[in-house]
């Protein structure tokens, strides 16, 4: 398999992780979204709406949506299971992976910071911006996990931490005020002391600067 991503993306972080959590064997191919690569015509043609993380199968099908990447790993490599058995507990779990996918990361990716910058706003407002969601967004994420687990919904990383290690880099990078979410950050450091989670961490990819 082949995963094109970004070093800082977080959609392709969260691909990373679980690639990583399952042991499944992949390369990756770089896509520079700061120099404007996922434009170009190539990488058009496998990924029409211009963005990262896509994943090419062995045998040459193509998926993209970081969600929709994480649900087919959960499908076809199960273990180890990234959603619990239960349907009301896994929906549990999935409402607190798309707080971060749908509520927070859609507002803040690069296209969007971008926009603002063209309609006139400034680095410093952009970053402002970027605070306000995470904050807001992270707050209710604690809001929706459970209280008194090691990880988000157990003694073992599910979809909502595979979400949540990723975004916690970006409102690290950022400046936004954690100090108020410690549960979120004591379940960060527990995730990256894992290897699966710190072989996956932005500055260690092949294609960081």
């Amino acid at each position: 398999m082949k995963l094109y991503g970004y070093w800082r993306s977080t959609t392709s972080y969260r691909v990373r992780i679980a690639l990583n959590l399952k042991q499944v064997d992949h390369t990756h191919v770089s896509v520079n979204l700061v120099a404007g690569e996922q434009g170009s015509a190539a990488y058009r043609s496998i990924n029409p709406g211009r963005g990262v993380p896509t994943l090419v199968l062995d045998d040459g099908r193509i998926l993209t949506q970081s969600m929709a990447i994480l649900d087919w790993l959960e499908e076809t490599h199960p273990t180890p299971a990234l959603l619990p058995s239960d349907p009301y507990e896994r929906a549990q779990v999935r409402a607190a992976a798309l707080t971060i996918a749908t509520d927070i990361h859609p507002v803040n990716n690069l296209r969007v910071i971008g926009r603002l910058k063209a309609m006139g706003h400034s680095q410093d407002e952009a970053v402002v911006w970027m605070n306000d969601w995470m904050t807001q967004g992270l707050a209710a994420f604690a809001a929706l996990i459970r209280p008194d687990t090691p990880f988000c919904f157990g003694d073992a990383p599910c979809l909502a931490d595979i979400c949540l290690v990723p975004q916690l880099y970006n409102a690290h990078r950022w400046g936004a005020d954690l100090s108020a979410l410690a549960r979120l950050t004591e379940i960060e450091a527990r995730c990256l002391e894992l290897p699966a989670f710190a072989a996956a961490r932005p500055e260690a990819q092949v294609d960081a600067t």
